[in-house]
C-alpha cells in the first residue's frame, strides 16, 4: 500500500466520527424540525384546498405556485442572504428550517390533498347519511383512510429532505456536508471524503427506508 492511500486511510477514519456527529447533531434535527412543522403546514393547507376555502384558497394556491416553481437552494438564498437587506436576520439554523418547511408544506399539502381526494365519494354519501357534518365526515371518516395512502409518498419525502437538508451548507449551517466540504479544504482529499459523506447518508436513510417498510407493514395489515 502506498503512501498516499496509507494517508486518504486515515483522513477517512479521522474524518468518519466528525462527519457523523454532524450529521447526528445537525443534519437529522433539521429534517425532522423541517418535516413536522411541514406536515403541519402540508395538512393546513391541504384542507383549504380540498374544502375549497375561499378567504383563503387563493393564498394556499399561490403558496403551492411559488414553492413549487422555484428551486429549494434559491429559497434558502433568499430567506438567508436575501432578507437582511431588508432588516429581516436570521440565524443560519432558522433560516434552513424555515426554508426546509415551506418546502416540505408545498409538496406534502399535494400528497395529502391526493390521498384525500383518492378516498370514494361512497364514504362521503355514507358518512352523511348517517349525519356527519363534512369537517365530521374529514376527521373521522377521510383522513383516516387517506393517512394510509400518504404514508408510502410522505415517507419517501422525509428521505429525500434528509439527503436535501446537504443544501444548508450553502447557508453556513454545520451539518453533515458542510463539515465534510471544511475537512476537504484542510485535506484536499474531496473524491474520498465526499464519499465518505454519501456513505454516512446512505446509512440514515437505510435505516429510514427500513423504518418506512415497516410502518407500512404495520399500517397496511391494520387496514387489511
Amino acid at each position: 500500500m502506498d503512501d498516499r492511500m496509507v494517508r486518504v486511510i486515515g483522513i477517512l477514519q479521522d474524518s468518519f466520527f466528525p462527519l457523523l456527529k454532524a450529521g447526528v447533531t445537525f443534519t437529522v434535527p433539521l429534517a425532522i424540525i423541517s418535516f413536522f412543522l411541514g406536515m403541519i403546514v402540508a395538512f393546513t393547507v391541504a384542507i383549504i384546498r380540498v374544502t375549497r376555502f375561499k378567504p383563503l384558497l387563493p393564498i394556499a394556491r399561490f403558496y403551492v405556485w411559488i414553492i413549487r416553481g422555484t428551486p429549494l437552494l434559491v429559497q434558502l438564498f433568499i430567506i438567508f442572504y436575501g432578507l437582511p437587506t431588508i432588516g429581516v436576520t436570521l440565524d443560519a439554523f432558522v433560516s434552513g428550517v424555515i426554508g426546509f418547511t415551506l418546502s416540505v408544506g408545498a409538496y406534502g399539502s399535494e400528497t395529502i390533498r391526493a390521498a384525500i381526494l383518492s378516498v370514494p365519494k361512497g364514504q362521503w354519501e355514507a358518512a352523511h347519511a348517517l349525519g356527519l357534518s363534512r369537517i365530521q365526515t374529514l376527521m373521522y371518516v377521510i383522513i383516516p383512510q387517506a393517512f394510509k395512502v400518504a404514508i408510502p409518498p410522505m415517507a419517501n419525502s422525509f428521505i429525500s429532505l434528509v439527503k436535501d437538508t446537504s443544501l444548508a451548507a450553502t447557508i453556513t449551517i454545520t451539518e453533515l456536508f458542510q463539515v465534510a466540504q471544511q475537512i476537504t479544504a484542510r485535506t484536499y482529499e474531496p473524491l474520498w471524503l465526499y464519499m465518505e459523506a454519501a456513505f454516512i447518508y446512505l446509512i440514515f436513510c437505510s435505516v429510514l427506508s427500513v423504518m418506512q417498510s415497516r410502518l407500512e407493514l404495520r399500517f397496511g395489515k391494520s387496514g387489511d
